[in-house]
């Protein structure tokens, strides 16, 4: 059998192996795939929005590892936290909106404070 030599698309290697084979290892195709993806700027963007979004809930759950925590908006800003990211609103029968990052949450409060609040499951209600 004549078969056409195939070359990888990385890295100029010749394939060997299946007929459907596209890169010559893992590595290629791993190359490949993440310069793809840095050519999609919507994929950037998708990219620091999640990354802002767990920083968030990560400074939030240190902030309140009991649950429930108030403190001054400022120390949440000097360490990172980005108030215009968050996952989603409650707003609760009282008429308080609470913005979360995922199971974390915050009700901004008067003097620039902040009430941290875990996600409990009766706010499902």
């Amino acid at each position: 059998m004549n078969q056409k030599v195939r070359h990888c698309p990385t890295c100029e290697g010749e394939i060997i192996g299946r007929t459907d084979k596209r890169f010559c290892s893992d590595q290629c195709r791993f190359l490949f795939n993440n310069a793809k993806k840095r050519e999609d700027k919507s994929e950037l963007l998708i990219q620091r929005v999640n990354a802002t979004l767990r920083k968030n809930r990560t400074l939030l759950k240190q902030a309140s590892p009991e649950g429930k925590t108030t403190l001054r908006r400022e120390v949440l800003q000097l360490a990172g936290f980005d108030f215009r990211h968050f996952t989603h609103l409650y707003r609760t029968k009282s008429g308080n909106t609470y913005h979360f990052c995922y199971d974390y949450g915050y009700l901004l409060l008067e003097d620039e404070k902040v009430l941290i609040v875990n996600w409990q499951p009766y706010m499902d209600k």
